[in-house]
């Protein structure tokens, strides 16, 4: 159809709304007036129709929604949008820049939208969604009627400027619009600065940009406060405290009343300490030792008492409850509580006495147990000990408290292997750290290790976390479970259980799908220990399960082998640990089951926020690896194939755990082909096949930080799979 309406201006011409349909322009009038009848000279009129080609079109096009049900004759050249089809409501997905899918309990499978039927709604967001009728087995479509919820106002992005108005293109590069921006709205942007913009007016018609104003200016793109800081905003992340939470902080006093200890068990004669970074700041755990007469062992797991300070609907619980976690970024932590809590009143410093919500266990050497306790405590510890520290003390047996670690950590030994035993899987994630210098360029990565001190404090809290959600289970024998917030984690998918078992074949390694599923992939841990491919596999085989999440419903932890278990140990900086402290001392105190439907909202929430957390915490990692790679342009390093696209291959290097992607386009020797389903690609001459797993030689092309990627160019394959 030829139109007379102008598009609004372009900072760079991309991405406009060049692919819309005729069709799509048509029916997205319609599903902006959804109550109107239309005559034919009102719908030609408002789509700018001119001439008699666009008259007979727009007539063309009528008729096929007509015959579609997606429109009602309601008179003789009167329309209306049929309000009577498939309307469901759902969750946008964006796929990509082109399509997104809708994500809702009402249809089995997701509908997909193609952008210029999304009415400009974003990820995440809550529309109301006409489906489409579909062709017998084609996938399910449909058109965006109404965005209903708007899960953000805010995009970060790169300005462009022109002179006298600026384009924000976000960083999410599955976006499919650019924000526009007026010149009064600028708000001394510069071009190529990155910026936070709030969009003020959404289009009413398709083709156009939002509307925006810049209200926070990073700096230039690529610096690194102006990176860590767009990646703060990009996953709505607090930049600082409310002024009123940092007042109801200052303000609770740090004595400690005779009254408040005669209320508690005191652990402040008995032998304490605490075990954490070198560079920590806030102790939420500590352990106690001391031999009892019968010749077993009291270990005490004692927590910061957060909820003694933090009180239901304060500032103080608001805001923890809306951070939900804190976040650790390669350079920063964003803490869930004031400084003065998780810094100060709540971390178990040495030398001084603290409030504690304690979990204490009866053990022989074996990590037999014979009792245990939950209550509220108050204790003294007598020394902070870093992880090497700790690890010095295990390796050679010397130091202070040396006795005491060896004791704790053979006991620890012992329940590992129980869990094992049980059914517990043994995989550890790689987690790569940076040394940063003052201005917080990487000098090197590195992939941080694991001994006995990090997983002898990791026991003992399992242990805690165990217990205190089998003790409020079983209050509910025989009567209504009382609510609790649980950590639960899912079996394997059993379809993505198969696929993964085919690919460990091609690295000959055997996974029985139909077998004992935890004793099959602990025996694959033990057969790719320190093999090239073992972080590949790995992370492939945390794909099959299940994602780990907070629920008032018991379901288990799957790949700790725990019937119930709750997180109880880190109050500090999970809201779900202070939920669990709750409810843990109104039971103790006799109460009756907490509002079940709250907790549950609670929980979803926290479980949101957890993987808002790791996904900032991943982008500020990938951001670091660019720049740590910005200085290595030229040199080659082995690798492996660690995931195959219609773009590309990427690739895993074996040294520094930085991942980068050979384009296809460079790959002159010959023209390749995705075989998505074998997870490989395939020369259309040469037959030549590189396969995930593949071990292969790259050299570094480019780093570019403001995309966040690596460019690697294939030198050539190592070892194939």
């Amino acid at each position: 159809m030829s139109s007379r309406r102008e598009a609004a201006p372009r900072g760079d011409g991309r991405r406009a709304g060049k692919d819309k349909s005729a069709k799509g322009i048509v029916l997205e009038m319609f599903s902006n007036s959804p109550d109107t009848v239309f005559t034919q000279r009102q719908i030609t009129r408002r789509l700018g129709v001119v001439d008699k080609k666009g008259r007979d079109q727009l007539h063309a096009i009528l008729d096929s929604l007509l015959r579609e049900n997606r429109l009602l004759l309601v008179d003789q050249d009167k329309y209306m949008l049929n309000l009577r089809v498939n309307i469901i409501t759902g969750r946008v997905d964006l796929a990509n820049s082109k399509y997104a899918y809708i994500v809702s309990e009402e249809t089995e499978e997701d509908v997909r939208v193609f952008r210029e039927h999304l009415k400009y709604a974003m990820d995440g967001d809550l529309v109301k969604v006409e489906v489409l009728p579909t062709l017998s087995g084609g996938r399910a479509e449909g058109i965006v009627v109404e965005v209903l919820e708007r899960t953000r106002e805010e995009l970060v992005g790169v300005m462009q400027l022109t002179k006298n108005f600026g384009f924000v293109v976000p960083d999410f590069k599955k976006l499919y619009f650019d924000v526009f921006v007026g010149e009064r709205n600028l708000n001394g942007a510069q071009a190529g600065d990155k910026v936070l913009v709030r969009i003020v007016e959404w289009p009413s018609e398709p083709g156009k940009n939002p509307t925006g104003e810049v209200t926070r200016v990073f700096g230039p793109a690529g610096e690194h406060e102006a990176e860590i800081h767009s990646i703060m905003a990009e996953f709505g992340l607090p930049f600082e405290f409310p002024e009123t939470v940092e007042e109801e902080a200052e303000k609770i006093s740090d004595k400690i009343t005779a009254g408040e200890i005669a209320k508690r068990r005191d652990f402040r004669q008995v032998t304490t300490f605490t075990i954490d970074p070198v560079d920590a700041k806030d102790f939420d755990d500590a352990l106690s030792i001391r031999k009892l007469e019968n010749g077993n062992w009291e270990i005490g797991v004692h927590i910061a008492d957060v909820t003694h300070y933090v009180h239901p609907r304060s500032v103080l619980e608001k805001e923890a409850f809306h951070r939900a976690t804190s976040v650790y970024l390669v350079d920063r932590t964003i803490p869930m509580l004031p400084e003065r809590l998780s810094n100060g009143l709540c971390s178990l410093r040495p030398h001084e006495e603290k409030l504690t919500f304690s979990a204490v266990f009866e053990l022989d050497d074996n990590g037999k147990l014979y009792d245990a306790w939950f209550g509220r405590t108050v204790i003294y510890s007598d020394r902070r000990f870093s992880y090497e520290e700790a690890q010095e003390r295990i390796e050679t047996g010397e130091g202070d408290f040396a006795g005491e670690i060896n004791i704790l950590n053979g006991i620890a030994k012992k329940l590992k292997d129980k869990r094992f035993k049980n059914g517990a899987i043994s995989f550890e994630t790689v987690e790569v750290k940076f040394k940063l210098d003052e201005n917080g360029k990487p000098l090197s990565v590195y992939v941080k290790e694991r001994k006995d001190a990090h997983k002898l404090i990791e026991e003992f809290m399992l242990l805690a976390n165990k217990k205190v959600a089998e003790y409020v289970y079983n209050l509910g024998k025989g009567k209504k479970r009382p609510t609790m917030v649980y950590r639960t984690h899912g079996a394997p998918d059993p379809d993505k259980l198969s696929t993964f078992s085919l690919f460990a074949r091609k690295f000959g390694y055997k996974v029985d799908p139909e077998g004992d599923i935890s004793e099959e992939l602990n025996n694959l841990t033990e057969e790719i220990e320190g093999k090239p491919e073992q972080s590949v596999l790995q992370h492939l085989a945390i794909r099959t399960m299940a994602k780990a999440k907070y629920s008032t419903e018991p379901e288990g932890h799957f790949g700790l082998a725990f019937a119930h278990y709750s997180h109880f140990t880190s109050p500090i900086r999970r809201y779900p640990d202070m939920m669990a402290h709750r409810l843990l001392q109104h039971y103790l105190d006799g109460g009756p089951s907490a509002e079940k439907e709250e907790y549950e909202q609670r929980c979803q929430h926290s479980s949101e926020m957890e993987k808002r957390a790791a996904d900032a915490e991943r982008a500020s990692i990938k951001y670091k690896q660019v720049e740590f790679m910005r200085d290595t342009i030229g040199n080659r390093y082995k690798g492996i194939v660690s995931g195959v696209t219609e773009w590309g291959i990427f690739v895993e290097i074996e040294e520094n755990k930085c991942e980068g992607m050979v384009r296809l386009s460079d790959l002159t020797d010959d023209y390749y082909d995705l075989d998505a389903d074998n997870y490989r690609i395939i020369g259309r001459q040469s037959k030549r096949i590189i396969s995930f797993g593949d071990e292969v030689l790259v050299e570094v092309k480019s780093a570019n930080l403001a995309e966040r990627t690596i460019d690697l160019e294939l030198i050539e394959t190592l070892k194939q799979h």
